[in-house]
Formats: structure tokens, sequence, C-alpha cells
């Protein structure tokens, strides 16, 4: 692992946002050449995705610029953690084609990986926007847009208590692909160890919940990214809220359980998914599709049983119940 970080793109038939991304890359990377590679990873794109590629690897000549194509649509996620798994640098940060991203991301990035040689893993806070609207979009846990509301730029707070934090505040914040950047060692082995991840549509939360709880982390006060709401990729799945809610929590609850983190945390997430959880999502599944929610949702209730039985036998009932983190030793918190 020569060079510090690996900025990787997965890609698919969006040749113009791609260009785009790539200009942007361009220019944020200048000064940093010597620090950074750059990885495209086209998921079988009929488009013009290999001319963009190749024309960027001809304009960047000078920084390397590596990429790949699969032989065929290997899904959104085997192709992210397909970026993962071929990084070499001593750091990984995926990014997406469309996300908007701040020309200063990059060189605070490099700072804080070469100011902490310890660090396990980076969130760059971001704002989110509704595509449609255009208007600002929070988790309703979050007071203004600004998705983390956690402090932590010194990287001495306790790793996995940051991470139950913005776990427990938002799913989605932790999951947002480009707002992470990840200890590549670390982020590798998390997915040795859960080699089914790439079948989990949120399991990045479990990559980021395993490398918070084997070193330093940082959240960062400032936003660099913006998140463009209501374009993922799982949304196109008519099966994705039932999965999501159902099943995928769920699975990664029980990982993170398996990976350091304590069983009341792991049953208070359980019970909270179970609280938070859309039941209409439900009935409009049951009608469309009765056999299969079944199968996903007998597994869940039963996991939900079993969770606050658990916790009302060791008198956690209490606890599970709430919602709420303890701020000790998550860093500052904004005024």
């Amino acid at each position: 692992m020569n060079k510090l970080l690996t900025i990787a793109i997965p890609t698919y038939n969006r040749a113009e946002r791609l260009d785009k991304q790539l200009a942007w890359l361009a220019q944020a990377i200048i000064g940093f050449e010597s620090d950074c590679e750059i990885f495209v990873s086209d998921n079988c794109s009929t488009d013009k995705t290999q001319e963009v590629i190749k024309k960027w690897q001809t304009n960047l000549s000078h920084i390397t610029f590596k990429s790949s194509r699969n032989s065929e649509n290997i899904g959104v996620m085997r192709n992210i953690i397909h970026c993962l798994k071929s990084a070499k640098t001593k750091y990984v940060w995926t990014i997406g084609d469309d996300d908007p991203i701040q020309d200063r991301a990059v060189p605070y990035v490099i700072s804080k990986l070469k100011q902490h040689e310890d660090l396990s893993l980076l969130f760059l806070n971001f704002s989110g926007r509704n595509q449609i609207t255009g208007e600002p979009v929070h988790p309703p846990t979050i007071v203004g847009n600004r998705w983390f509301d956690v402090d932590s730029e010194d990287g001495n707070g306790d790793g996995k208590a940051i991470f139950e934090h913005c776990f427990a505040k938002s799913v989605g914040a932790v999951i947002f692909l480009t707002a992470s950047i990840y200890r590549t060692e670390l982020v590798q082995r998390g997915l040795q160890i859960w080699q089914e991840a790439e079948k989990n549509w949120i399991s990045l939360a479990y990559l980021a919940g395993y490398c918070a709880a084997n070193g330093r982390v940082i959240v960062t006060k400032d936003t660099y990214v913006e998140c463009i709401v209501g374009v993922s990729y799982w949304q196109k799945d008519p099966k994705s809220a039932l999965l999501m809610q159902y099943k995928h929590q769920s699975e990664v609850v029980m990982k993170l359980g398996e990976n350091g983190y304590s069983k009341q945390f792991c049953r208070k997430m359980i019970w909270k998914n179970f609280k938070e959880a859309n039941l209409r999502v439900f009935l409009g599944a049951l009608r469309r599709w009765p056999i299969f929610t079944l199968q996903i949702i007998v597994p869940f209730l039963t996991l939900v049983g079993m969770s606050v039985f658990e916790a009302a036998t060791t008198r956690e009932f209490k606890m599970v119940e709430t919602s709420e983190q303890p701020a000790q030793n998550l860093g500052k918190y904004p005024g």
C-alpha cells in the first residue's frame, strides 16, 4: 500500500454524470496526485461509459487511474463492494458518480488521514436535498440539515459509542456511500467475515460499525457533501422497503452484535426498528406477495420477541424503550 487513498467510483449507464464527477475530481485532486489513486468500476454499462473512462485516463495520465468492467451487471451492492475489495491503498473512499462534493473535501480528507495514522473511519458530514423539489431534507431526529449531529474532529472519542449514536439517529446517514472513508484493511476484513454482505442493502452500516469498533473515528462538523434524496438504487425495487425494514436492518444489527457491539445495544436497535417500521409497507406487501412477506415478517417478529424477553428478564426494558444514546464519550456537540 504505497499510496494513501483510493477514490473509487462504481457506475452503471450514467456516462454524463461520471464525466462530470471525474471532471470535478481532476481539479480537486491537484496537489495530491502522489497521495491518491482513482478506480472506476463499470457495471457492464451499455452507454458511453468506457469512452468517458478512457478519456479521463488519458487526461489524468500523471495519476494512477485504474478501471475494471464487469462482464455482466452484478448489481449495485456487489459493484460497491468490488470497489472496496479492489483497493490497495491504506484508505478507500467510494463515491457516487452523481453526488455533489465540495472542492475542499479532498484536501481535508488527506490532511486528516495523515494527521491520524490509526484512523479507522472518517464520516464526512453532509446535507440532503430532494431531487424533485430541491428542498432540504433531513431525518426527523436531526435538527437542521446536517445529518451527523456529532462533532468528533479530533478522533479522540469512543469509536463504538460514536457509531452507536449515529446509527440510532439515522440509518440513512451511516449508509450514505460518499460520506464514508474506511481503513482498507478493516473494511476488507469486515467483508471477509460477512461474505453475504453484498445481498444486504444497508450492509454499509455494518462495515462502518466494524471499522468504528477497531480504531479511531472522525465525524466532521462541517458539511462536505450533498445527498440527493429520492434516487437511491434500492428504491427501484418494489420489495425494497419491506426487505430493508423487516430483514436487512435486523441482519446488520445481529452482525454488529457478533463483532464487538453489546447485546444491550443490539436489543435496543431491534426494538427501535420494530417501533419505527411502517405498517403500511407490511400490509401493502402482504397483499401483493403474501408468502414472501410472511417469510420475511415471521423471523423479524420472532427476533423482536426474543429481544424484548431478554431485555425484560435482565431488567433492561426501560433502556430498550428509549431511542437516545448517552452523550458521554461521543465528542463535541453543536450548540
